[in-house]
């Protein structure tokens, strides 16, 4: 985590919009300059309506006093065409630089999660990253549209009205800014009260965002227990963890205005009781007493809005604060650059050599593992549930690292290879199919984006999908639902291995592909599994041992080692734990 504030980070973040921000700055800053003179020529016109011939105008040479109000309205049309031509402007360059820094900023805060290695996301809710790219970067979008202009506005009018004020009375000045330090300094006490109070804010957010994509996404097992009144209850206790976050936080800043409104009263009464009185006295024209009046108005009232800018400010720097965390959080999975050839790579072996593993805070899951998965092999890696065989699969795609050993491919270790290069040869099939909510089409053309139409048929006709899709009314363009809920578990199946065919992988991983399916299901994926596997490296994962029967080697894994290496029909005659688990799924033994 950087020692930097979340100002300065983002001042460092938006470096490559210098010119886009001075830009937009210098914008602002004559907008409120043109903004101001309204007073200004208000005093003028006074000026010209009681003294007539002797006023200031009729010291340029234009005496009429008719002649003078003509100009000053010709001016007034000038000087707010001027200002309302650079709000335009301002307004263009604050939002749209607003939407791109947000834009930059989701996609290089996505970029990283995707760069994070599997045990990154273990420690977080999911929620709360969807919530760090949507609602955080979206703060700091308002308060880049809005809030960045305001301080700019605020701080050209104090400079603008103290400057007239000097020009005119320094006595009256003194007493009319007298309130700008006060106000100054309840701004910035009350910016480091409520910084720790948006911080909480953003975290119950989070925590919200994160029930409800674990809620949405269970929704059938919450019908299904009747749970909803249990989620109710749950949802409203986060909702009213925000709620009292959030009336922390409100009670503060909705007490900023009417503290400064008093500071503003004092200082809007000084003004008019010491200038009116120097006016009477002769101290003072009339003119000028005018423009001190308004000015006054014009310097202390903007200063109201400061709580609300302040309190886009401190909701911005929240978000900031959570946005570049995430973005400073260091990459577990390192790259290397090692990228051999499609030939080397399917000529050589997977070898795991002294390899320990175990995850945070927990048992050793591999301890002083060795292994080699030889070149154009089928292995099937069976065992009871928490044996290892998933992890195994973690650490070829090095979505974990060894604690100790090595794991070596075409000569080198893993953590050696680039990470493109390296999972670019592996094919995975997941137990838990992701599919994205698009067509069939789609969906399996994502193991090659280049492939060709006939190319995608091909791949589908090995994983026996050609049928069920073209029985479908829009056949190959239609749209699976989100995370294909509008396929059965068997379709989705073999979309995921028809995505890997695609892929066209030296090394393909099959990672319990037919656990969720019914026998007629299992033995079209049997058929597809055949195919795909031959003249290639396969990995088969499985609970269903009928999965790996044919496969060339199987491994048995027991507690993170491997106890049987055989084929089927050798392991069926050694009687060990594989016999066993045989012999109970195919209903000889209890």
């Amino acid at each position: 985590m950087s020692d930097e504030g979340p100002f300065k980070r983002l001042l460092i973040y938006t470096r490559s919009h210098r010119s886009t921000i001075r830009l937009a700055s210098l914008c602002s800053i004559t907008n409120k300059i043109w903004d101001l003179a309204p007073p200004l020529l208000i005093g003028l016109a006074v000026d010209v309506v009681v003294l007539k011939e002797e006023s200031w105008i009729a010291s340029f040479g234009l005496i009429d006093p008719w002649h003078q109000l003509v100009f000053l309205s010709v001016l007034t049309f000038a000087i707010w065409g001027l200002e309302s031509l650079f709000e335009y402007f301002y307004g263009i360059l604050w939002r749209n630089l607003a939407q791109t820094v947000q834009h930059e900023l989701r996609l290089d805060t996505f970029d990283h999660v995707q760069r994070q290695g599997m045990g990154w996301f273990d420690e977080r809710q999911k929620g709360d990253v969807l919530a760090i790219l949507n609602d955080d970067v979206n703060q700091l979008e308002r308060f880049l549209d809005k809030g960045a202009n305001d301080l700019l506005q605020v701080s050209t009018t104090v400079v603008v009205v103290g400057s007239v004020f000097l020009l005119i009375s320094w006595k009256v000045a003194l007493f009319a800014v007298l309130p700008i330090p006060i106000i100054v300094w309840g701004s910035f006490r009350y910016q480091r009260s409520l910084e720790p109070r948006y911080a909480e804010v953003r975290k119950s957010a989070g925590a919200m965002n994160a029930l409800f994509e674990n809620d949405l996404s269970g929704m059938s097992t919450i019908q299904s227990f009747t749970a909803e009144e249990r989620e109710m209850k749950r949802v409203e206790v986060l909702s009213n963890q925000y709620r009292e976050a959030n009336r922390e936080a409100i009670r503060l800043s909705a007490a900023f205005t009417p503290l400064i409104r008093m500071a503003i009263l004092c200082g809007f009464t000084a003004t008019l009781l010491l200038g009116g009185w120097m006016t009477l006295e002769g101290g003072l024209a009339v003119g000028a007493y005018s423009v001190l009046v308004f000015m006054t108005q014009r310097l202390l009232w903007p200063l109201t809005r400061l709580g609300e800018t302040f309190d886009l400010y401190q909701r911005a720097m929240a978000s900031s604060t959570r946005i570049f965390n995430v973005l400073s959080s260091p990459t577990e999975v390192e790259q290397g650059s090692f990228a051999p050839t499609i030939e080397a790579i399917e000529a050589s072996s997977v070898v795991f050599s002294g390899v320990n593993f175990s995850y945070p805070g927990r048992d050793p899951v591999f301890t002083d593992l060795n292994l080699e998965l030889r070149s154009g092999e089928t292995v099937g890696v069976v065992g009871s549930t928490g044996a290892g065989k998933t992890t195994l699969i973690h650490l070829l795609l090095r979505f974990a690292e060894p604690n100790q050993g090595n794991i070596l491919w075409a000569g080198k270790p893993l953590n050696e290879w680039s990470l493109e290069r390296l999972r670019s040869s592996m094919a995975l099939v997941d137990q838990h199919i992701t599919l994205f909510p698009t067509t069939i089409m789609e969906n399996i053309r994502y193991g090659n984006p280049e492939a060709e139409d006939n190319a995608v048929h091909e791949a589908a006709k090995f994983a026996e999908v050609t049928e069920f899709v073209e029985a479908l009314p829009n056949q190959w363009e239609t749209l699976v639902g989100e995370g294909g809920h509008r396929l059965s578990g068997g379709q989705r199946q073999r979309l995921a291995i028809a995505r890997a065919v695609l892929k066209d992988a030296p090394l393909l991983i099959l990672d319990e592909a037919t656990s969720a399916v019914d026998n007629e299901t299992e033995a079209a994926l049997q058929r597809s599994i055949n195919k795909i596997t031959r003249d290639r490296t396969a990995v088969i994962i499985a609970h269903r041992l009928s999965t790996v029967r044919n496969a060339d080697r199987i491994l048995v894994l027991d507690q993170g080692d491997i106890v049987e290496d055989g084929t089927h029909e050798t392991l069926v005659e050694i009687g060990g734990i594989y016999a066993r688990m045989w012999a109970v799924q195919t209903g000889q033994s209890a």
